[in-house]
C-alpha cells in the first residue's frame, strides 16, 4: 500500500498539482494540515484534496485561524493578513469541511498532528530538545507532523533517551525503525531554501519513507497572490523557499 504523505499545501494549487502528478499512483493521502494560509487558491486546493482516496486530513494553524478558532495576535503581519483574506474568500462549504477536520489521528503505528502531538495545533518541532520532549507524548512506533515546512527525521534511541535528526536526501528510500519522528516537509511554501515542492511516500507493506521533491511554476503563484491584494512577502518567499 503506498500513501502520498504531505503537509502546509497554504492555498497553493499548482505546487499540489504537481506533486500529484509526480507521486503517480497512490492508494491512500495522509495530509498533516494547512490546507490554506498565504496562498492565492484556497477554496480549490480544499475540494482537490478532499476528493482525492482514501484521505486522512488534519487541521492545522491556519485552518484554524481561517475559523476564526485561534488569536491572530499570535501570527506574524503577513500571516494576520492572509488569514483575515482567507476568512473572506474561503466558501462556506469549505469552512464546514475544515471545522470537522481533526488536531490529531491515529492509523495503526502512526500518531499523526500538524505541529506536535504534545500541543497539535502549534507547536513547532524543530530541534532534537523539541522532539526529545514530544517522544513522551504519543505511544506509536511513529510520529507524522509538519508545520515547520521543513523535511526532516528525529530518531529516538530509548536507552539513553537520545534523539538523533536528519534532513533525508530526496530520492533515497529510507527503511523505518521505531521510534520516529517525520514530516514531509511543505508541499505549498517549503523553508529550507529549496524552492521545490515537498513531500512524502510511505510504503505500508515494506515500512519505507521516501522524501520528494518537484519542480512547479512558482511565478505564476507569485502573480496570483499579487493580483489576488496578499501580502508580497507571501510570493517572495516561494523563489528561495524561505
Amino acid at each position: 500500500m503506498k500513501i502520498l504523505v504531505t503537509s502546509d499545501i497554504h492555498g497553493n494549487l499548482p505546487a499540489l498539482e504537481a506533486v500529484l502528478a509526480d507521486a503517480g499512483s497512490f492508494d491512500a493521502v495522509w495530509c498533516l494540515g494547512d490546507l490554506v494560509g498565504y496562498g492565492p487558491q484556497p477554496n480549490e486546493c480544499v475540494e482537490r484534496v478532499r476528493n482525492l482516496p482514501n484521505l486522512i486530513c488534519l487541521m492545522g494553524n491556519h485552518d484554524a485561524a481561517s475559523l476564526g478558532g485561534l488569536d491572530l495576535e499570535d501570527f506574524n503581519t503577513e500571516a494576520q493578513k492572509s488569514v483575515k483574506w482567507m476568512m473572506d474568500h474561503l466558501s462556506p462549504e469549505n469552512k464546514a469541511y475544515i471545522g470537522e477536520l481533526p488536531e490529531k489521528y491515529h492509523y495503526n503505528s502512526f500518531t499523526m498532528a500538524h505541529g506536535s502531538p504534545r500541543y497539535p495545533i502549534w507547536e513547532y518541532i524543530l530541534t532534537t530538545n523539541d522532539a526529545r520532549n514530544n517522544f513522551h507524548a504519543f505511544n506509536t512506533k511513529y510520529c507524522l507532523v509538519g508545520h515547520s515546512h521543513v523535511p526532516v527525521i528525529f530518531r529516538h534511541r530509548k536507552k539513553d533517551d537520545q534523539v538523533h535528526m536528519e534532513i533525508p536526501p530526496a530520492g533515497i528510500v529510507v527503511k523505518l525503525k521505531p521510534r520516529a519522528i517525520l514530516n514531509p516537509g511543505s508541499v505549498g511554501q517549503p523553508r529550507d531554501h529549496n524552492p521545490n515542492a515537498s513531500y512524502a511516500i510511505y510504503d505500508l507493506s515494506l515500512g519505507t519513507w521516501e522524501l520528494r521533491r518537484v519542480a512547479y511554476n512558482y511565478q505564476l503563484v507569485q502573480k496570483m497572490i499579487e493580483e489576488a491584494g496578499l501580502p508580497l512577502r507571501n510570493a517572495a518567499r516561494l523563489e528561495g523557499g524561505w
